[in-house]
């Protein structure tokens, strides 16, 4: 039997001829590293070619195509990105609302005809400065509700942002069902909507009524000024009548102000509401604040920064017809199903390149950088802390935010004591990490709640994915990344019987008598079961993704956040380790697959993971671990072309599939 050393100096004195020699054994090779091996790729020498192109030809797609020039259209609207051959240039293909001839609304900063510049309204002048607030809506209604301006409040209306309902096909718990925050989503903050819609909906994008319940035209309830106006977003509050709306004693001339200054939306717009989920600032995302709507610290938010980019939202949660992209993964419904949730960083836009595998090397970035991109998200690298504004990080029903003993509220001689629950908040945390493919369990009203093994609390979300999974795009892209995560506990009530989370009501514990076991009572009624039923305080948790709070390119996180000081001990488990990347056995069974026992094995984790170089094909994942990256083209111990290249001595399991 072959051992390694002998290998190694054979390889090197038939360096010249290896490629030619495994070829000609029969076993594929990746010579050009394109992830493709010789018994595929029609050109193992050109990293650019693996495939035949449309001309039949193993060469790179010629530009102008076969049959024709190669047109981009990616948002459908029938012009390209390239013109000339492919007709009018479309300024931006990521919208479909927007190329040339399309309808142009002036003065909404947005030029949707490809002109070079949004047309102005009049000559210039604002064409909603003679409004009045009496106007409000109806105004609007005349000219954006199928008017000369189009159709935007059938839009709204049939966006998320108003029926916070819609299609889950990102939920793996009954992906046919509507789902969302107007019915059946649970959450470990205020748990469900049920019962309370007066201070849950003061965040919804309407007037104040709650989606359904309006006699005749429901289009007057959509809200316009809580995204066109930020003035009005920052002061609306649920009036006395149950309306949404400027507090009683607002002058006439702020009012006024609020429908004659219409503009795009703005950080202010989103983070009125965005910013305060969960019940105050910072709450609920753990990267998302007030701080961020004038933030001039960029290793406070590098996009977000006035003195820098100062991106609006919507740069990257980019809207059409009202409906935008991109979710957390503990949010049920897609708002658009042609375009999903995905947001990437690196687009036509931002960010080219830098997920191509060289990207960071050829910004003149470190190159270590690279080889995690396949696999990594780039979250995980460019926020190595979040909650940079204080974040809830365990809510206690039981008692409310001073202490008080809930129970006792409004009992006896106690008076009432509406207020919030008990919070515990932290600052500046290291994220929790998960392999993610972009679906989640989360919990659905009426669902059986079950204890997570690995957490000992009860999931109301859970991102999915596992470091084994193997499922590929067609560009052999993985799906299921390494992704940063907001973790969060909630201490609250589950039927003891049928192990039902119970949607307390929280109007009764807020801003009622505030009383813990009332508002349990009313909230089990409200799901139809019986007041009386038992019930216990169980702990429950929750997984959040973290976008937001980048820091500058400088201030990423280092190697040691994942790798620690760069030495291996076996001693404990690692960070990595518990992540699914510890070894499939001890060190000494491991090595000795290919080693003779008095090798002494690399001590860091480079000089290690340097067995990706050796041989023809480089050493696979599997020879170590129990998952493999068949995306980077290494030997597999499982393949019979290159497995006895390298295992010779002692024969260690694999994962074989059969």
């Amino acid at each position: 039997m072959r051992t390694m050393k002998v290998l190694l100096g054979l390889c090197a004195l038939l360096l010249g001829t290896a490629a030619l020699t495994a070829q000609a054994a029969g076993k594929p090779v990746d010579s050009d590293k394109d992830g493709y091996k010789s018994n595929v790729d029609c050109n193992d020498n050109d990293p650019s070619v693996w495939v035949l192109n449309s001309c039949g030809e193993c060469a790179v797609e010629p530009s102008g195509g076969c049959g024709g020039p190669t047109c981009t259209d990616s948002d459908g609207d029938t012009y390209a990105l390239e013109g000339g051959e492919c007709g009018p240039l479309d300024c931006n293909d990521g919208i479909k609302s927007i190329f040339p001839g399309a309808t142009e609304i002036c003065g909404d900063g947005i030029d949707q005809d490809c002109s070079g510049a949004d047309l102005s309204c009049g000559g210039g002048t604002n064409p909603h400065a003679n409004l009045t607030w009496s106007d409000y809506p109806t105004a609007c209604m005349n000219c954006h509700n199928g008017g000369e301006h189009g159709d935007q409040y059938n839009e709204v209306f049939n966006s998320t942002h108003y029926q916070w309902m819609g299609a889950a096909p990102d939920m793996v718990n009954q992906p046919e069902s509507q789902q969302g925050k107007l019915t059946n989503a649970v959450n470990s903050y205020c748990i469900n909507i049920t019962g309370d819609w007066p201070v849950c909906g003061s965040c919804h994008a309407g007037r104040g009524a709650k989606p359904g319940t309006t006699a005749g035209n429901q289009l007057s309830n959509v809200d316009c000024l809580v995204c066109h106006n930020a003035d009005y977003a920052m002061s609306r509050v649920r009036l006395s009548n149950g309306s949404m709306g400027p507090p009683d004693g607002t002058s006439q001339t702020t009012l006024d102000s609020y429908v004659q200054n219409i503009a795009p939306p703005t950080r202010a717009n989103c983070l009125s509401c965005h910013a305060k989920a969960g019940g105050g600032d910072g709450v609920k995302r753990g990267d998302l604040s007030l701080a961020l709507i004038a933030n001039a610290d960029p290793h406070f938010d590098v996009h977000m920064n006035v003195l820098g980019p100062d991106l609006q939202c919507q740069a990257c949660h980019v809207f059409q017809d009202h409906k935008v992209i991109g979710k957390g993964s503990d949010l049920h419904h897609t708002d658009d199903l042609s375009r999903g949730s995905e947001i990437t960083c690196s687009n036509s836009t931002c960010h080219v390149g830098m997920d191509s595998g060289t990207g960071h090397a050829s910004a003149g970035r470190r190159s270590e950088p690279d080889r995690h991109v396949a696999r990594v998200a780039c979250q995980s690298c460019h926020i190595p802390t979040y909650a940079k504004f204080p974040t809830e990080v365990h809510r206690d029903w039981q008692f409310h935010h001073d202490g008080t003993d809930a129970s006792t509220c409004g009992v006896g001689s106690n008076p009432p004591c509406p207020s919030h629950p008990h919070v515990e908040k932290a600052s500046n945390l290291i994220p929790e990490y998960r392999f993610w493919n972009r679906l989640s369990n989360n919990y659905l009203l009426g669902d059986v709640a079950a204890i997570d093994s690995k957490t000992g609390a009860n999931p109301t979300s859970r991102p999915l994915g596992d470091i084994n999974d193997q499922e590929l795009y067609t560009d052999l892209t993985p799906i299921t990344k390494l992704t940063p995560f907001k973790y969060k506990t909630a201490t609250q009530p589950k039927t003891l019987l049928d192990d039902k989370l119970i949607a307390l009501d929280t109007f009764e514990y807020i801003k009622g008598a505030g009383n813990v076991i009332t508002a349990i009572k009313n909230g089990l009624v409200n799901m139809g079961l019986a007041s009386d039923t038992p019930y216990e305080w169980i702990d429950t948790d929750t997984y959040q993704m973290i976008n937001h709070g980048v820091n500058p390119v400088g201030s990423v996180a280092q190697c040691s956040q994942c790798h620690g000081n760069g030495a291996v001990d076996m001693s404990k488990d690692s960070m990595l380790d518990l992540m699914g990347y510890k070894l499939k056995g001890s060190k000494q069974q491991v090595c000795n697959q290919c080693h003779d026992g008095s090798k002494r094995p690399p001590n860091t984790w480079d000089r290690m993971h340097n067995h990706v170089n050796k041989g023809s094909t480089g050493i696979g994942c599997y020879f170590c671990h129990d998952f493999d990256r068949p995306e980077r083209g290494l030997c597999n111990p499982c393949d019979e072309f290159c497995a006895s290249e390298y295992v010779d001595t002692v024969a260690f399991p694999h994962q074989c599939e059969p």
